[in-house]
């Protein structure tokens, strides 16, 4: 006897379960154990990019990501002026980042998906989540070099953060699905210098939408270039 194939609400019964556990371990932990907001905002900033990868291993279709991404968009536009969500984004913060990353994951899902390259949207939502998430912390925390861009404090502990998770992320995901080459090694390079470099222009939180776009646009274009 075969096994009938899973329906389409499965996998987003498993990608929504997902997402309600990281909002709740974020509100846990700003509400009841007083954790800085910073911290709890991180949780939910790294932990929603593994979506991205069910979305991806789960294959679900480009219009259901995009929906996601139109809902989750109009919910932090309200949330940054009531307290739906204060542990994520909190009223009046001066920063559209949880905006922007609602925005970025639909504009990847809907070119990629398309042209049935995931991995490409995979490797911008991934550089954006681990490689900013970390590169806050590190720096926020441990970063004791400090550079100015555009008015904008980084540390240089935080860039090369950001710099080595990127290489990491895309580095990791290019061999998995194309082979380990030294075209992939410098693709990988380069888009770990240029995602570390828009990663230091974060006004309003613009960071979230043009590192992953940014990073997924550069490896698509160079794999493509190099063959």
């Amino acid at each position: 006897m075969v096994d009938s194939p899973p329906t389409l609400w499965q996998p987003i019964a498993l990608v929504a379960l997902y997402l309600g556990l990281i909002f709740l371990t974020s509100e846990s932990l700003h509400r009841y154990l007083a954790i800085n907001g910073e911290i709890s905002r991180k949780v939910v900033h790294i932990g929603t990019g593994n979506v991205i990868l069910l979305a991806w291993w789960l294959h679900i279709p480009a219009w259901v990501g995009m929906t996601a991404s139109v809902l989750a968009s109009m919910l932090a536009l309200i949330s940054h002026k009531l307290p739906i969500l204060p542990g994520v984004n909190s009223i009046g913060r001066n920063s559209l980042g949880t905006f922007f990353y609602a925005v970025s994951m639909g504009l990847l899902v809907a070119y990629f998906w398309g042209v049935q390259q995931p991995q490409y949207a995979a490797i911008g939502i991934l550089i954006m989540s681990y490689g900013d998430g970390m590169a806050a912390i590190i720096g926020q925390n441990w970063g004791k070099h400090i550079y100015k861009v555009g008015g904008m404090t980084k540390s240089w502990e935080g860039s090369l953060t950001m710099a080595v998770i990127s290489f990491i992320v895309c580095n990791l995901i290019l061999v998995l699905t194309i082979g380990n080459t030294w075209q992939i090694w410098c693709v990988s390079l380069i888009v770990a210098i240029v995602a570390t470099g828009l990663e230091s222009f974060s006004w309003w939180g613009m960071d979230n939408l043009t590192v992953p776009v940014g990073s997924a646009a550069i490896a698509y274009t160079l794999v493509k270039f190099l063959g």
